[in-house]
């Protein structure tokens, strides 16, 4: 029986003073694609269909960064310390050459290491995330969603009120909950807020030039939700103008977590994106 996101064992690897938590899944051959998470979530936020999909025919990793959920450390308050303590989880496995899948402040990091050589970076996934300078309402956007007192807050953070969004957002949310052993903890203050501090911080440094953006030559797949509250489309726009081997792909009627809303879609597209 295949190892899934939901039975994945959670293993660890040292790098450095830190002990990063890490689940493999997928075939030993072929070029890693490692997963890189959003604001406070930890192993057990992903989709198990998407996680679960492009594992099957390639090796696929998800981790804790430091600080985060099963893993030690503290959790930085930058970008570069995060996509640094990334570049050191990546080469302590002893990955080689990888593709990054970033979603929201993944994404962020998913930029920076693409942009530097500390590991070999051959493509580059950012979902619902933002450029260096780019535009985020992240306090705004959180505070309003758990001012709904919604079952789980993230049927109306990462998905719009529509119906047919709200039914895709309670699906998700039902998958994500399957695995009920060997669970990582939610994330408290310690992460969310050195975390926000984190992407306000990124946001607010502006790039004018997009420097940043012109520095990543590796090809790269930009999905975004038409209705992202959080990190507003414009920045996937941008970022598709000024890399220059980028794909931009907006879903309808989608928010923050389109990747989750059209999980069977967003596979079909990173597949036939990692394997051209």
């Amino acid at each position: 029986m295949s190892v899934t996101l939901e039975t994945a064992p959670t293993e660890y690897v040292e790098a450095g003073v830190i002990r990063f938590a890490y689940r493999r899944l997928g075939p030993k051959t072929g070029v890693p694609l490692v997963f890189m998470q959003h604001f406070t979530g930890t192993m057990d936020a992903w989709d198990p269909i998407v996680v679960n999909s492009l594992a099957a025919d390639r090796p696929v990793v998800i981790f804790n960064n430091a600080g985060v959920g099963t893993s030690g450390g503290k959790t930085p308050d930058n970008v570069d310390q995060m996509a640094t303590d990334a570049e050191n989880f990546i080469n302590a496995l002893g990955l080689g050459e990888v593709d990054l899948l970033g979603f929201s402040l993944g994404g962020f990091l998913a930029q920076v290491m693409a942009s530097r050589s500390a590991v070999k970076v051959r493509k580059i996934i950012l979902a619902g995330t933002a450029p260096k300078g780019g535009e985020e309402h992240l306090m705004e956007v959180v505070e309003d969603a758990f001012s709904k007192n919604a079952p789980d807050v993230r049927l109306p953070l990462f998905f719009p009120p529509s119906d047919a969004s709200q039914a895709a957002a309670r699906a998700f949310v039902a998958r994500a909950s399957v695995r009920k052993n060997d669970r990582d903890p939610d994330s408290g203050d310690d992460v969310s807020n050195p975390q926000a501090a984190s992407i306000i911080g990124w946001c607010a440094e502006q790039d004018p030039d997009h420097a940043s953006l012109k520095a990543i030559k590796q090809p790269a797949l930009i999905v975004h939700g038409s209705d992202d509250t959080m990190f507003p489309s414009i920045n996937a726009y941008e970022m598709f103008k000024n890399m220059s081997t980028a794909t931009l792909i907006i879903y309808p009627d989608s928010g923050h977590g389109a990747l989750f809303q059209y999980p069977e879609t967003f596979v079909a597209h990173v597949k036939t994106f990692l394997d051209a």
